[in-house]
């Protein structure tokens, strides 16, 4: 008997109350060919196993210790039987019933290889969450597609449009199962998402970035989480694509001032001035993150945990 068009692959841990709203919106998804889902489970100590088991998803148990980003989906996806694979996080929440439908629909194109969703805030966010989460490329709402037709190795390229190029989240994304078997994640700390299509657009595939399937999600970062996260994701720009973020003092004050006047005009058209309050501690540790990410070395080798949230 044929297997499910789609396998939805989740790595948990510790994820109850995430899984208690995505699992019923999983339930109601409408897609031709049907999908299965799996999970990978870090040794959760909650009822994460128990609602996967109950929503009839197939559950392999880790040890929270053997996590790794790549290699973990890696795994996951080889006992899937889908000829899609859709990576969800699992404190994504997918928007409507046609979210699988809608990544699917970017296959239609032989040469796609992954497609990714678009990222919006919950609701309930708070101004300054919501407005982190839409300044995101990903929170975008025009549909691309994107190879190297023409360009020339990605080595050649400007290091800001070469990480344009390698953007994928894997947050919510889908891999055609015959690529993701020639092309892996590779076994990184951090940013396997992005690593992963730039080899499958080194090797002539194309990514595509879907808006019309959406999910939310976001985290509302503390002051130490915000340096900490931005600071890794800027090491990771400039080790893996040579972009400094934020190089100099001078260009780090010009970002905070970028950052609060993006502040001010969202409160200014959303509501929720009080939390203007929050606004220079939060900003300044995300810029005064890219500043030291931009100059220090790369801190992730192998066997490192990555400091991204979420799985």
């Amino acid at each position: 008997m044929s297997g499910p068009r789609l396998s939805v692959l989740l790595p948990t841990w510790n994820g109850e109350a995430q899984l208690a709203r995505l699992l019923p919106v999983l339930a109601r998804q409408e897609v031709q060919g049907g999908f299965e889902i799996r999970a990978v489970d870090s040794g959760s100590t909650d009822r994460t196993r128990g609602l996967l088991e109950e929503a009839g998803a197939i559950v392999t148990r880790i040890e929270r210790s053997e996590f790794r980003h790549g290699r973990t989906r890696n795994d996951l996806a080889r006992e899937a039987r889908g000829e899609l694979f859709v990576f969800l996080s699992q404190d994504a929440l997918p928007a409507g019933e046609r979210f699988l439908a809608s990544l699917a629909a970017a296959f239609d194109d032989p040469r796609v290889a992954g497609a990714y969703a678009r990222v919006l805030p919950h609701p309930g966010d708070d101004p300054l969450t919501a407005r982190t989460v839409l300044d995101l490329p990903e929170a975008g709402e025009i549909p691309e597609t994107r190879d190297l037709d023409g360009r020339g190795p990605l080595s050649s390229l400007d290091p800001r449009e070469r990480a344009r190029l390698c953007a994928f989240n894997d947050v919510a994304s889908c891999i055609r199962r015959s690529v993701l078997e020639r092309i892996p994640f590779p076994d990184v700390a951090f940013g396997e998402d992005s690593a992963w299509a730039a080899r499958a657009l080194e090797a002539g595939f194309r990514i595509r970035f879907a808006p019309e399937a959406v999910v939310l999600h976001s985290h509302r970062y503390t002051m130490r989480g915000a340096f900490e996260r931005y600071r890794i994701d800027a090491a990771f720009q400039r080790e893996v694509h040579g972009w400094r973020v934020r190089p100099t003092l001078l260009s780090a004050a010009r970002g905070f001032a970028h950052e609060l006047r993006q502040d001010l005009r969202h409160v200014a058209r959303n509501g929720g001035a009080v939390h203007l309050l929050r606004s220079p501690f939060l900003r300044a540790a995300q810029v005064l993150g890219q500043h030291a990410g931009s100059r220090e070395p790369w801190p992730y080798r192998a066997g490192v945990a990555s400091g991204r949230s979420g799985r």
